[in-house]
Parts: C-alpha cells; sequence; structure tokens
C-alpha cells in the first residue's frame, strides 16, 4: 500500500460510490497521524470568485468543491509563492498565503486565473480513515504535477490522470459508473 504524503494525487475508483467523490482527483495537502486533508481539483463549483468574496466583486475566476467538510471556507493553491507565501505541496504548487495580497494581486491583474485555485470547503479524513480507504482501494494514488492540478479542462483531470499512469488505468476512463447497468 502506497504510504500518503503531501503533494500525491488521490484519483477515485470508477466504482467509487461515494457521491462527494465519484470521478474525483483529489490533490493531497497535508497527511499526519492525526488525519489528511486535501482538495477536489475536478468539480466545479457554482458561482465565481466574485460571488463568495466582497473585496472581489466582478471577479470571474472560477470556484471549485474542494469537498463535504466546512463548505463555508474558502482556500487556495497557486503558484505565486514571491507574493503570497504559503506551504510548497510540490515543486512550485503552494498551498494558502496571504489571502489580504490576494486580493490585491487579482485587483492589480498581477495574478492570472492560470496561476490560482480556490476551493470552498475541502476533503478531511481523521487518524487511519485514508489508510483504511486506500487499502480498500477506495483511491489509486499517483505524484501531482502542475500540469494536472492546474489544467484548463477540469473535465478531463480524472481522465488524463488515470491515462498518464499507462497500463491498466487507461481504460479505466472508459468504465461506466455502474459496471450492473452495462
Amino acid at each position: 500500500m502506497e504510504v500518503p504524503s503531501s503533494g500525491i494525487l488521490l484519483i477515485s475508483d470508477p466504482f467509487l460510490k461515494d457521491p462527494n467523490f465519484q470521478r474525483t482527483v483529489i490533490l493531497l495537502c497535508e497527511h499526519m497521524v492525526e488525519g489528511s486533508f486535501g482538495f477536489v481539483l475536478n468539480k466545479p463549483h457554482k458561482g465565481v470568485l466574485g460571488d463568495y468574496v466582497a473585496d472581489l466583486e466582478g471577479c470571474q475566476f472560477p470556484v471549485y468543491k474542494g469537498g463535504p467538510v466546512q463548505k463555508d471556507s474558502i482556500h487556495f493553491i497557486h503558484r505565486c509563492p514571491d507574493q503570497l507565501g504559503g506551504v510548497e505541496i510540490i515543486d512550485g504548487t503552494y498551498w494558502g498565503g496571504d489571502f489580504v495580497e490576494v486580493v490585491k494581486g487579482i485587483k492589480a491583474e498581477e495574478i492570472d486565473q492560470t496561476e490560482i485555485r480556490f476551493f470552498v470547503g475541502y476533503s478531511g479524513w481523521g487518524e487511519g480513515q485514508l489508510e483504511e480507504e486506500l487499502q480498500e482501494k477506495s483511491w489509486i494514488v499517483r505524484d501531482g504535477n502542475k500540469r494536472l492540478i492546474f489544467m484548463k479542462q477540469v473535465d478531463q483531470i480524472w481522465k488524463e490522470s488515470l491515462k498518464d499512469l499507462g497500463g491498466e488505468y487507461q481504460q479505466m476512463p472508459n468504465y461506466p459508473l455502474d459496471p450492473q447497468l452495462n
């Protein structure tokens, strides 16, 4: 079994039934004994950033469903460490940072929507929970990369994450959601 760590992608098994995670890819941002958390990369949320942040009214940056936990919170990952700070997850990709600087950077058009992703809520696991799900094979694990994390066609992230793995994984995007209906 793969040991979870920051920067990996959790790709949902093609037959995972949980509606929160069906055909999703999660960027794991932190894994500790006490638990883990990350963000679903490929599920757009309704509305745009300007709908959620008063100081950014009119901002059309997309927002994604980070997961079912704390749906009243906004989180972000980015590629602007000099301006925003944050915790490096993988080479050149950071989680969190100075939100005041985010607002300033967007208003000044110094931050482009290809450099930052916003999430409503997050995906979280308690102590040992993610390891159990990995043992049950609910998730396929692979290293994260900027191409997939910031992919513009978010509806293709799940498929591309699997295809990149080659072998048996290349066929998985073609599997029906429910094999009993086949």
